[in-house]
Order: C-alpha cells, then structure tokens, then sequence
C-alpha cells in the first residue's frame, strides 16, 4: 500500500472515530436531557425530592404557630371564696431612643412629654416625681428605654388603664401571667406557692405543687400562614387546638375561721415572741381541717421573708408531752387496766435506777389516777404504762396512728420517732417524752376521742373540679381509718377533760367559757438539747401546748396549739398564754355553727350577660345580700363561681360595665371584702379583726384611677 492509500485509509478512520464520538455525546446529552425532563416532570407532578414532600417543606416554611396559654386552676376555700388564682399583671417601660419611628408615626417619649409622664406614672405607681423624672432623663443618651423598678412591675389592669388614660406616647406595658393571693398570711404552708418561668407558673410548695398536675392546664396552639415578612396571609384559614384550663381545688378551709386564727397568731407573736406557734381547728365528725397555721410565715402575694420551706404540722416532729397523756389514760381504761378511783403515791418513781418526777417535782400525795389526769402527773401515767406492759402499750401508740405518715395528701410527712429500749423509755412515752409525732398525728389521735372510738383521717382537699365546673375529678370526704377504743372509753377521757377545766386541781381552768362546754389537756414538753444528752433547760425552754373539745359530750371542733420557747410570758401563765388564742377561736368556731345550723343554702348560676336588677332581684328574693358594682345593665363577673352554694344572709358581688362607685362597706365580713376587692382588682390592706368599721375609699366616690383599697376591722 503505498503512502498516498495509507493516509487516505487513517483519514476515514479518524472521521468514523469522530463521528462514533459524536454520535454518543449526542446520546449521553440527550439521555441527560431525558432524565432531567423526567425529574423535572417527577417533581412537578409528584412534588418530592429525596423523599421529602416539598408541598410540606413550603407549608413549613411558611407556616407559624403561637401558644394559646391555659388558665391555671384556682383554689378556694369551703364556701368558694377564692385563696388563689391566676392574674394578668403588667410591667411598665418607656421608649426613649428617637430611632423608634414606625409607619412614619412617633413611639418614643417626646422630650416635651417627659414631665406629663413623670406626674402621671408618680400618681399611679408607688414612686416619687422626681425618682421618675431621673429615669426618663438618663445619663446615657443611647438608651433604647427604661423601666422603673420594682414599682414598675405587677401593675394591675385597672392601674394600666389608668395611665394609659393620658395617651402619652412612649409608654408601654408588658403582659406578665402572676398568682393572686388576695388574702395574703393564710395558711401559707398549706396553700403553698407557684413560680413562674419561661411565662409558665408551677408550683413550688403546699397544694400549688401537690396538686399541681390538676391545676396547671394545657396549652392550645394556633396554627396558620405567613408571608416573608412574618404576617398572616390574608384569605388563609387558621387551625386551633384548643386549650385545656386547669382543674379548681376546693379545700375545707372556712377564710373567716382561718383569717381570725391568723390575726390571733400574729398577736401571740408579737407578745410572746416564740421560736415558733403552730395551730390547727379541725371538723371532729368529719376530719375536715378547718383552719391552720403557724409561725414564723409568709405572705404568699409577696414571697418575702419565707423563714423555712417546710409545713411543721406535716413534717416537724417533737415531743409532745402532757397532751400524749389523753392516749395513756384511753389506753389504759379501754385494756381493763385503769381504776381511776384507786390511789398512788404522786411526786416521784424510780424505774432501774433512774427517776421520774411530776411537773412539781414534790407531787401532790396520794391521789387517785383520775386526780392523776387532771392535775397531769407524770407518775401517774408512767405506773399506767407499767401496769398495761410495754407490748400493749406500743400497740395502742401504733393503733392510734403514732410512728408513720397520716396520708392527709398535703405535702412530705414524717413518720415519728419513738425510744422503746429500756422500761424507763417506756414509761417517758406513757407521758410524752422519748416518742416524736407530728401535728397531724396527734389531730388524727384526738379525733377518736372525738368521735367516740372512730379515727379519722385528717384531711384539706374538699374536691377538685374541672375547669368549666361540669366533672368532679377527685373527692374527698370523710374517712375513718380505725376503731383504736371503744366509745364508752372515749366518752369516759372527753369526761376527765372536762375536769381538767372545772376542778379546782385541774391544768386548764384558764380554758373555761360560760357559752359552751370544753374539755381540754394541756401539756409542756422537754426539748431535746441540739447538742446531745439530755434536755434543755429554763423557764421558757419548753412547749406549751392544748387541745382542746367542744361541745365535750358530742365534739364539733378539736383546736390543738403548741408555742416552742416563747421569749416571755409578759406576766401570764403558760395556759393564759394559750387561752389568748384558743378561747376567742374555740368561740368564734361555736358561735358560727349555732349560725350556719339555722342557714339554708342558695345555689349560685351562671349570670354573665342577664340582666343585673333582674338577677339581683331573684337573688334578694332567696335571701342573699347582693352588692351591684357599675351602671350598666349586663353582669360581667360574679363574685361567687357558678355550682357554688352561700348560705341565706351571704353576700353576692354583680359587676357591670361603665362607672365603678365605691360601695359603703362598713359593717362587711373580712370576706366580702376580699370578694370586693378580687372582683374589683384592688390591691387591699386589711388592718384588725372581725367587720369593717373604716375604708380608705369614701363611699359613693368615683374608682376611676383607684388602685388600692385599706379596710380597718373592729
């Protein structure tokens, strides 16, 4: 082949090489262009890449959901009188900066506006003109706004309203969700607190955290569409999931018993200064806690001064003394072991070496053992021990519910504690000492006593209600949790109580009423040194405590009282001491019953939206006192929810729109007036015991403006 043919040939071989490479980038590019026709064409119909549906990723991006907050529950006390709930309050801030300009329009504080805004927000809020003059007047000129302070915050809607009345520009408020606590010092331990965090409020001690699951609600969400800028797209539908608002708690607490056993507290506090004074006034036929305290406490509107986080009738144990003698004696008469007309040498007892004395150290002489309960010799009630044995003895403790938890489902309980070695140990228990109880233990002891043999349980949780008041989730009632002694055993110790009053030799003569039979026995119990090894000593290095039945032959009402080291007795005895607090509670306690047994009941509706001279008619008619706040004609709250019962002679808040006039409240209840004051959000000040004698609020006068209501009861 000569060279002409050969470069012919390669030349036709390059030319098939192209056209072979040609033929398949033509191919390859077309089979790209077909698989991205068909992805686009997948996309486009099926609207899915990797497995994610861009429809939904589009939505989200586009989509904004918001929480709907739950209302949370609120707690009342046995009549429906609220102790707790929750509240809207604002914060106050004023936008200096000169950049806030919106849609062309001024949101800062004008410079000629500044002394308008000090004299209107020094008006309506605890601080001074000039305090807040400064503030609107920085060194920093580059501050964006400024706040007030603690004055500035909790503001109440009525407060708002009224500084919002002067149309400053610049001023503004921030919604904050709070726990109202209109009564203040009242059963604080019990009641407990809540904590707000992230704008969500949680209990942290007493029912707020108990029952916190019930009370707290659950949130809603609203769901729905928005554009590039953050706002809702005009013709897009919104979804809700509605909110859940959390369940009402109803306890047993009557306020009017609670609020005159707090202000008896403080008054012993503040005369006696004790370490501390705890006080419960239970329902002896039914166990219900109608009133508790002690000291130190707090104020729950204000959270100051919280001296411990501990509810010393469910979780302080001590040793009781004297009143442990009530079990010793029914133990001993219901086992066949009690004589109370044979005699026994009083004053002291050895037991291995050691000695045990009366109060008195010297003792009395021989005396019967019924002389032993009433005058509360120690000796007497350690020869008891002896003569029932320390099995059947340590049995009745155990059956009177000593050494373990009451269950009263109110917070951490202690168990108690009890020194059971050595026969001199036993017989300490038999008056008191060497056995540690709690509060609660001994009301649940006491309550057999009460009620002819049968314990109670005591308990605060009345019921707790769903949130439209339709479903009872959880009751709770009377329950008897055993049968220690025998009726005629009881009734046979509520006798010798009695004694301990009217007998010339009895402890507790200080205790005695011309308007109703009580029983009671007193005690003063050793305190166990800090350090170790015996007890303290000193006049005042004891607790003083009572209890107390009435009526003593059929008990309504058990009042138990202990003061730990009061700092004087400022010239009375230890039970005069006691009385100051237990004579007016015990009587105030009887004179309500012989006033509720005559008492019908009104149950209440629902009267949102009717008419209020049409209502307050019907109401009158049924026997309630009624109280219409406003001149408009529609009722827009109630003071008294809906399901609740009053009894004939209570008063009913109406309130409508327009013009809010202050009431003439001499003469009110502590508790309509917190009734007034809830409805009316005022912030309120009470001073005294007992019915309204003077209002700071002149009657008739205008409430525009009016933030705070001071009531001074007589």
């Amino acid at each position: 082949m000569n060279m002409k043919n050969k470069r012919t040939l390669n030349k036709q071989k390059m030319q098939l090489k192209r056209k072979r490479l040609g033929i398949g980038l033509f191919f390859t590019v077309f089979l790209i262009f077909v698989i991205f026709i068909g992805r686009f064409f997948y996309v486009g119909v099926f609207h899915k890449v990797a497995g994610i549906d861009l429809n939904k990723k589009v939505a989200q991006l586009y989509a904004n959901k918001t929480q709907i907050k739950a209302k949370r529950g609120s707690i009342y006390d046995t009549n429906g009188n609220t102790i707790a709930e929750d509240t809207t309050t604002y914060s106050v801030y004023v936008v200096l900066s000169k950049s806030a300009v919106y849609y062309g329009k001024r949101a800062y504080l004008a410079d000629k506006d500044k002394e308008k805004a000090a004299r209107v927000l020094s008006k309506n809020l605890p601080i001074s003109y000039e305090k807040v003059y400064q503030i609107l007047n920085p060194d920093n000129p580059d501050l964006y706004q400024v706040e007030l302070g603690t004055a500035g915050k909790g503001i109440s809607l009525e407060t708002k309203k009224a500084i919002e009345a002067a149309n400053i520009t610049g001023i503004n408020f921030t919604p904050t969700v709070a726990r109202l606590y209109p009564n203040g010092n009242f059963a604080s331990y019990f009641i407990g607190l809540t904590a707000t965090m992230n704008n969500e409020i949680s209990g942290t001690m007493g029912i707020e955290k108990v029952y916190n699951d019930f009370l707290k609600g659950t949130n809603g969400t609203r769901s729905y569409m928005k554009d590039n800028s953050g706002t809702e797209i005009p013709g897009t539908k919104s979804k809700y999931k509605k909110a859940k608002n959390g369940a009402d708690v109803y306890t047993t607490l009557d306020s009017q018993l609670q609020v005159y056993m707090e202000n008896l507290l403080t008054a012993a506090q503040k005369k006696y200064q004790p370490q501390s004074m705890t006080a419960v006034l239970m329902n002896a036929k039914t166990g219900a806690i109608l009133a508790a305290s002690q000291r130190p406490t707090f104020n729950a509107q204000t959270k100051s001064n919280i001296p411990v986080w501990r509810n010393e009738l469910l979780a302080e144990t001590y040793e009781p003394g004297s009143t442990m003698k009530i079990f010793t004696t029914a133990a001993a008469i219901n086992s066949g072991h009690y004589n109370g007309n044979a005699y026994y040498n009083s004053g002291a007892l050895t037991i291995d070496g050691s000695k045990i004395y009366d109060w008195n150290r010297a003792g009395w002489g021989s005396i019967t053992y019924d002389q032993a309960f009433i005058r509360s010799s120690n000796v007497g009630m350690a020869l008891l021990e002896q003569q029932m044995g320390k099995k059947l003895w340590l049995n009745y403790i155990q059956k009177f519910g000593f050494l373990k938890e009451t269950n009263a489902g109110l917070g951490p309980e202690s168990k108690g504690s009890i020194s059971y070695n050595y026969p001199i140990e036993q017989a300490n228990t038999a008056y008191g000492q060497g056995i540690d109880v709690t509060v609660f233990q001994m009301m649940q002891g006491f309550s057999a006593i009460a009620n002819n043999g049968k314990e109670l349980r005591p308990y605060m949780i009345k019921k707790i209600v769903s949130a439209d008041g339709n479903k009872v989730l959880k009751q709770e009632g009377k329950k008897v949790i055993g049968q220690p002694i025998k009726a005629t055993t009881a009734k046979q110790v509520r006798n010798l109580m009695t004694q301990v009053v009217t007998d010339e030799h009895g402890t507790g003569t200080a205790f005695k009423s011309d308007q109703y039979e009580v029983g009671v026995k007193t005690g003063t119990a050793q305190i166990a040194s800090p350090s170790g090894g015996g007890y303290l000593t000193g006049d005042t290095n004891y607790i003083f405590s009572v209890v107390g039945m009435a009526p003593i032959d059929n008990p309504k009402y058990i009042l138990y009282i202990t003061v730990k080291q009061p700092k004087t007795f400022a010239g009375k005895t230890s039970g005069e001491m006691l009385a100051e607090v237990f004579n007016p509670l015990m009587e105030r306690s009887m004179k309500e019953t012989a006033a509720s047994t005559s008492k019908k009941a009104v149950t209440i509706s629902n009267y949102k939206n009717q008419s209020s001279s049409e209502v307050a008619e019907k109401l009158q008619a049924a026997g309630l006192v009624v109280t219409v706040l406003g001149n408009k004609k529609q009722i827009q709250a109630q003071s008294t929810p809906a399901n609740q019962e009053l009894f004939v002679g209570s008063r009913i808040i109406l309130k409508t729109g327009g013009t809010m006039t202050m009431p003439d409240i001499k003469g009110w209840s502590r508790s309509d007036v917190v009734k007034l004051a809830t409805i009316l959000g005022l912030k309120l000040k009470i001073v005294g015991a007992g019915y309204v004698s003077e209002q700071s609020v002149v009657a008739n006068s205008n409430l525009s403006g009016v933030k705070e209501l001071t009531v001074k009861l007589s």
